[in-house]
C-alpha cells in the first residue's frame, strides 16, 4: 500500500483484490455501487459479485475455464442454504480435483459488511441517494425491462412449443402488460402510468 493511503483502515476486500490480482476491479465495485454508468447494486448483491468474481480468478489462476453459467453454478452449490449437503460436497471435491484449496478460497468470501467497510471506510465513496423523480423513473425503467424479458422469452417457448409440434398454432401474437388496481377507489392504471402519475388520483382529489 502507498504512502498515502497507511492512514486508511485495514480492509480485507483490498487486501484481497491485491493478492488476487484484481485491483482495477474496486473501481468497478465502487461505481456499482453509486450507479456510475452502471444499474445501482446494493451492498448485499455486490458481495455476492466481489465472491463470484474471487472464484472465477481462483479457477484460471488453476487453468480452468470460468464460463459465467460455471461460475453462478458453482458459487451457489458452496454458498446457498438451499443447497444439499451432497451437491455442496461434491462441488468441493471437483474443485479440490482442479487444484482449488476451497477452504482458502471459502474464508476470503467476504460479507457485506466488507464491502460497506472497504466502498466507504477504504476508498471514501458516499452514495447519494435519488430523487422522488429520479427513482420513480429508475423503476419504471426496470419494469418495462422485465415486460420486455417476459414478452421475449413468451414468444420464444412458444415458438419452440409450435416447432416441435407440441402446440397447433401459426402465426401469433404475445400482449404482455401489468396492471395497478387501487382498491380504495377502483381505478385501474397501466403500470407505467400509474408511476409517471405519482399514484392514484383519488388521494390527491382529498388533498
Amino acid at each position: 500500500m502507498s504512502s498515502d493511503t497507511d492512514d486508511r483502515p485495514s480492509s480485507k476486500v483490498a487486501r484481497l483484490l491485491d493478492e488476487y490480482g484484481l485491483e482495477e476491479f474496486g473501481r468497478e465495485l465502487e461505481r456499482r455501487w453509486t450507479g456510475d454508468g452502471y444499474e445501482r447494486m446494493s451492498l448485499r448483491d455486490l458481495a455476492d459479485y466481489f465472491n463470484k468474481r474471487l472464484l472465477e480468478q481462483a479457477l484460471r489462476d488453476a487453468g480452468q475455464a470460468a464460463l459465467d453459467s460455471d461460475v453462478e453454478t458453482t458459487y451457489r452449490n458452496l454458498t446457498d442454504d438451499d443447497v444439499s449437503t451432497g451437491v455442496r460436497t461434491d462441488t468441493r471435491t471437483r474443485l479440490e480435483r482442479e487444484g482449488l484449496d476451497v477452504e482458502s478460497l471459502e474464508r476470503d468470501f467476504v460479507t457485506y459488511q466488507a464491502i460497506r467497510s472497504y466502498l466507504k471506510e477504504w476508498r471514501g465513496a458516499e452514495y447519494q441517494q435519488p430523487s422522488d423523480e429520479e427513482k420513480r423513473a429508475n423503476d419504471r425503467e426496470s419494469i418495462q425491462r422485465l415486460l420486455t424479458r417476459t414478452l421475449s422469452v413468451t414468444e420464444d417457448r412458444i415458438e419452440k412449443l409450435r416447432d416441435t409440434d407440441r402446440i397447433d398454432v401459426e402465426e401469433f401474437e404475445v400482449f404482455v402488460d401489468a396492471q395497478v388496481l387501487c382498491q380504495r377507489c377502483g381505478t385501474q392504471y397501466a403500470v407505467t402510468e400509474f408511476i409517471d402519475n405519482g399514484g392514484c388520483d383519488c388521494l390527491r382529489d382529498d388533498e
